[in-house]
């Protein structure tokens, strides 16, 4: 049987008319909870935080696609480091990830963060993510067309780019602009009710995935648009939580987002199914299934970055590094205060300012502490070479065995 090649197969795109209850409900709870997280800790101690949590999104994103980074790596080529040739090219990757994911922060931030379902923001995403990619994963091997460079940005639109994707038959190259037209203009729609604005970043995701518009990255790119999106629909709970770690590990188990995915792509059962082309119930299951990985990781991230809890596990790490009690105290007024003038670490610690800079000097050498000059404020610091003491399961070294059918 022919496929259905008009743009329409994507439907449905949205919920339209009453939302069922359960995805309503969701969607409260998220906009709830991802509200309150880091409630408490400083601006300062945020954005440091934040930046761990790219660094651990991009980690997950890219295992997903069966690219094992050790974040060490990430960490080093994000500093310009020397890397080792066998892991220079995954690293940065994982940097070029982790950079375009700060571009969209900055523009959140800023207000200049625009929808990112448009064609426009999709194709920079593409373009700003493989413009920074090492030459060994600008190429791909097509099934009978061998090996092809990746253009930046831009869509399928040659014979040469007609992809398959596990059983999924995405739509033809020539006709994928118009599929992504047509995208632009339904998902837009989203943006004019808060309880769709949320519940589409779950549709989007995977309708984005069903038409397949470039000839690689395609998973990455709807993870980085996913987070767009949070931002946009007031989710983003200040950068604080993970879509990619979610789907990576699931509810319960590591294939769940290969299986939902599959799921989503079922056509209509009958005339109880809604009226797309797509089953409207395995897209309810799907947007259930995203929306609970949404609320689990905002739960995780609630608790791993809890100020209280937060200060007593550096405290613990602190005082097995370094002994002094009093480099532990330090070190909880830098997390509760953001920073630190170097002269008031005397009166922190009560003791003599020789004394107090020896104890700062030593943190900084530990990686607990950071400044931009030896003479500028302290602020805090979360090494990764510490992770697993201070973010207990943040990362996790296992391999994913499945990717998604994209």
């Amino acid at each position: 049987m022919a496929l259905i090649e008009a743009p329409s197969r994507i439907e449905p795109c949205l919920f339209e008319g009453d939302l069922p209850s359960a995805l309503a409900d969701l969607s409260v709870d998220l906009q709830r909870e991802s509200a309150e997280l880091g409630k408490g800790l400083h601006p300062d101690s945020l954005l440091e935080l934040a930046d761990l949590v790219r660094v651990m999104n991009c980690y997950y994103s890219n295992l997903i696609e069966g690219h094992n980074t050790r974040p060490r790596d990430i960490e080093a080529a994000l500093k310009g480091a020397e890397l080792a040739p066998e892991r220079r090219a995954l690293a940065l990757e994982a940097r070029a990830h982790v950079e375009v994911q700060r571009e969209i922060d900055r523009r959140h931030t800023t207000g200049e963060l625009t929808q990112p379902t448009t064609i426009a923001f999709i194709r920079w995403l593409h373009a700003s993510f493989y413009d920074a990619m090492p030459g060994e994963f600008r190429r791909v091997e097509m099934p009978g067309a061998g090996t092809i460079e990746i253009e930046p940005g831009e869509f399928r639109s040659r014979p040469e780019h007609e992809v398959a994707v596990g059983r999924h038959q995405p739509p033809s190259s020539y006709r994928v602009a118009d599929f992504m037209g047509y995208f632009e203009r339904r998902f837009g729609a989203a943006e004019k009710q808060s309880a769709q604005r949320i519940l589409s970043i779950a549709t989007a995701h995977h309708r984005f995935n069903f038409i397949h518009p470039f000839i690689d990255g395609n998973g990455r790119v709807s993870r980085l648009m996913s987070h767009a999106m949070g931002l946009r629909a007031g989710i983003g709970g200040g950068g604080l939580w993970s879509v990619s770690r979610g789907l990576a590990r699931g509810l319960k188990e590591r294939g769940e987002y290969k299986q939902m995915m599959d799921h989503a792509d079922s056509p209509r059962q009958g005339d109880l199914d809604g009226r797309g082309n797509l089953s409207q119930a395995a897209l309810t299951d799907f947007t259930k299934w995203f929306l609970e990985v949404c609320l689990d990781q905002v739960r995780f991230s609630s608790t791993m970055f809890d100020l209280e809890r937060l200060e007593e596990r550096y405290r613990a790490l602190v005082q097995d590094m370094h002994g002094d009690r009093r480099a532990a105290n330090l070190i909880s007024a830098v997390i509760r205060y953001g920073s630190l003038q170097r002269g008031a670490a005397a009166l922190v610690v009560k003791t003599s300012e020789r004394t107090a800079r020896s104890i700062l000097g030593e943190l900084a050498d530990l990686g607990f502490l950071k400044s931009n000059s030896p003479k500028t404020p302290v602020r805090i610091a979360f090494p990764l070479d510490y992770r697993e003491r201070l973010f207990p399961n943040l990362f996790s070294d296992a391999e994913i065995a499945d990717r998604p059918p994209r």
